[in-house]
């Protein structure tokens, strides 16, 4: 009894706690206004004084989170990031000085391979090729690589996995299905990056595409970057395209400088957005609920909020087909009647120069995942494409 009084006082006492939530956060009122007091702010504008007597900190990727921001923190018990990458948190710091961290590991993975696939359908159509029938490579084979992978076997198509520090650690004696990053640029029809952000250790990935990369890649490859931007050498990029013998289709979502990419490049890639391929409302909020779930465990208090509960029905929530799709072509009205990644390279074009990098990202539009999709089939074959498998509801 004694226990079950202790506990409910914490609790009590922890209803008092200051959290301070980047305002890109969905749902973040509803899974934590019972334990305490919001604060919102801007990803890129966060202070140090804003520290002071804060218990909680949840950022998102923009945010720097240093000892210099964290001068005046004094009573800062526990950091989370919304996202899979944490190239952005001082962790030694954060461990040396008792704040507990914690990332949302796969929250935006499925959102970024349907971002990828969209995508694809896109250039197949503007360049008349079926990439059911090419060899992609998977750069960086973590949760966002795998989930990638998951979506081309399904689909039954080709890929080579690149993935080094993986491979020692699953592989050392040998047999690896994973090949050197050489050997996947030069084969591969299209290559998709999907590694985090590291500026040492073994494997850094700091530009880790730089000219000599570039110039490995096969006439009329698929360039996709939706990881960080400097992964991708974008002067040397920038070089590559302007080459008057230049072949390569350029996907960009990450750009080394942002909030401010190079504008020449801009206009010499097939597709460009603003560092969104994870913004599904899906993958954002999966961040929230996992954040949600660490800080409840980190101060014992009961987990009583589910995103099943919260996230809203989609706008187009059913679809009816009379036969299920055997090909992958036959795929592209099913995926961009949810998600068409045209819509994002059109804002992004029209409203960088005009509203801002940041702005894009904060008034993003809406984007629901291929799972909000019911689809009722009315036939199959035996060669038809499995849509669960795929993503969709069925």
């Amino acid at each position: 009894m004694l226990n079950i009084h202790l506990t409910t006082f914490c609790q009590f006492l922890e209803r008092d706690m200051k959290f301070l939530i980047d305002e890109n956060i969905p749902f973040a009122d509803d899974f934590f206004a019972d334990l305490g007091t919001i604060e919102r702010f801007p990803g890129r504008e966060l202070t140090p004084q804003q520290l002071i007597d804060a218990d909680v900190l949840l950022v998102r990727s923009i945010t720097k989170v240093n000892q210099a921001l964290l001068s005046a923190a004094n009573k800062l018990k526990f950091v989370g990031t919304a996202t899979i990458g944490e190239d952005h948190i001082d962790k030694p710091y954060l461990a040396t000085n008792g704040v507990e961290f914690s990332s949302a590991p796969g929250c935006n993975a499925n959102s970024v391979a349907e971002y990828v696939i969209s995508s694809l359908f896109v250039l197949q159509e503007r360049y008349n090729f079926n990439f059911a029938e090419k060899t992609i490579a998977i750069v960086g084979v973590g949760n966002i690589g795998k989930a990638v992978k998951s979506k081309l076997d399904a689909l039954g198509i080709r890929y080579l996995l690149v993935d080094p520090i993986r491979e020692a650690n699953e592989y050392p004696e040998g047999n690896s299905p994973f090949v050197s990053l050489e050997q996947a640029i030069a084969e591969a029809d299209i290559v998709t990056l999907h590694t985090p952000l590291t500026l040492d250790g073994q494997h850094p990935t700091m530009h880790l595409i730089d000219e000599s990369k570039l110039s490995l890649l096969k006439p009329g490859a698929v360039l996709i970057n939706a990881c960080r931007g400097e992964v991708i050498d974008n002067h040397a990029l920038l070089e590559h395209m302007q080459d008057e013998n230049n072949e390569t289709i350029l996907v960009m979502d990450v750009w080394e400088g942002e909030p401010n990419p190079l504008p020449e490049l801009i206009p010499l890639c097939d597709i460009a957005s603003a560092h969104i391929a994870g913004y599904s409302l899906e993958g954002k909020s999966r961040g929230t609920e996992m954040l949600y779930h660490k800080v409840c465990d980190l101060f014992g208090l009961d987990k009583t909020k589910s995103l099943a509960d919260m996230l809203p029905e989609a706008e187009i929530a059913t679809h009816a087909i009379s036969q299920a799709p055997d090909r992958v072509s036959e795929l592209k009205s099913l995926v961009h009647m949810v998600y068409d990644v045209r819509r994002d390279d059109q804002l992004f074009r029209e409203l960088l120069a005009l509203k801002g990098f940041d702005w894009l990202r904060k008034n993003y539009p809406v984007r629901r995942e291929w799972s909000s999709l019911q689809v009722e089939i009315e036939k199959k074959s035996t060669k038809s494409l499995d849509l669960g498998k795929i993503g969709f509801a069925i």
